[in-house]
C-alpha cells in the first residue's frame, strides 16, 4: 500500500478519524453539535502532539518528512475546518432563535438569514483551507535554508478553534441565551485571524500542557453540563 503507517502518523490518521465521526454525529438526526464537539476537542489533543511524536523518529527520510507536513495540514482542514462547519450547521437546525425568526418573519425571510449564516461557514473553511495551503508552503521553504522547528506561525493557527469553539459552547450552559448567532460571529472572527499576517509564538511544552489543561476543563465542564441538562 502507498502512504506511511508508523508511529509517526498514528495521532494523525486518529485525528482524522475522530473528525469525520464528529461530522456525521453532528449532522446525523435534527443534528448533535455538543457532541461533535467533544470530537472536536480530541483533535486538538492529538494535535499536541502529532509534530513531537513525529519528531522523535530521527532517522525519518525527506519523503516522510514531506509526507508528514501534509498529512498534518489535510487533516487539520477536516478536523479544524470542515467538523467546526458541521457543528455550526447542527448548532442552526437546532436554535431557538431561528425557530422564533421563522415564526415572526415573512416568507424568505429566514431563508435569506440562514444563507447568510451558511455563507459564512463556507467563507470560514476557505479561510482554514488558504491558512494552511499558505503553512504547507512557506514550510517547506523554510526548511531548505534551517534546522529545526519554527519558532512562529503567521498568522492565528487553525487548531486555536480546538479550544474557542468548545468555550463558545459551554456559554450555553452559563447564560440564559442561544450562542448560535455567537458561534457564527466566532467563525467570522477566526476566519479572519487565519489569514492576518501577524506573527503568533509557537508555544513550547508548558504552552501545550496550559492548552490541554484547558481543553480537559472545558471536556468536563461540557460532560457535566450533558449530564445535568
Amino acid at each position: 500500500m502507498i502512504g506511511f503507517y508508523d508511529y509517526t502518523v498514528i495521532l494523525t490518521y486518529l485525528s482524522l478519524l475522530s473528525a469525520c465521526t464528529g461530522i456525521i454525529v453532528s449532522l446525523s438526526g435534527p443534528g448533535h453539535p455538543y457532541i461533535g464537539t467533544f470530537f472536536l476537542l480530541f483533535c486538538g489533543l492529538c494535535d499536541a502532539f502529532d509534530g513531537k511524536v513525529a519528531r522523535r523518529k530521527k532517522d525519518r527520510t525527506e519523503l516522510e518528512k514531506a509526507f508528514g507536513i501534509q498529512i498534518d495540514s489535510l487533516s487539520d482542514l477536516v478536523a479544524f475546518g470542515v467538523l467546526p462547519v458541521a457543528i455550526g450547521v447542527a448548532m442552526l437546525r437546532l436554535s431557538p432563535v431561528m425557530e422564533s425568526l421563522e415564526e415572526r418573519m415573512k416568507a424568505g425571510g429566514p431563508l435569506i438569514v440562514r444563507f447568510l449564516l451558511t455563507a459564512v461557514l463556507i467563507l470560514y473553511a476557505l479561510a482554514a483551507l488558504i491558512r494552511l495551503a499558505y503553512f504547507n508552503v512557506t514550510e517547506e521553504e523554510r526548511q531548505k535554508v534551517e534546522k529545526g522547528v519554527r519558532k512562529y506561525y503567521q498568522g492565528m493557527p487553525v487548531t486555536t478553534v480546538a479550544l474557542i469553539f468548545p468555550f463558545i459552547q459551554l456559554l450555553q450552559y452559563i447564560i440564559p441565551t442561544d450562542v448560535t448567532m455567537m458561534y457564527f460571529a466566532t467563525a467570522i472572527i477566526c476566519g479572519f485571524a487565519f489569514l492576518m499576517p501577524i506573527h503568533i509564538r509557537k508555544p513550547g511544552l508548558r504552552g501545550i500542557l496550559l492548552m490541554i489543561a484547558i481543553g480537559a476543563v472545558e471536556f468536563g465542564l461540557m460532560l457535566l453540563g450533558k449530564l445535568l441538562k
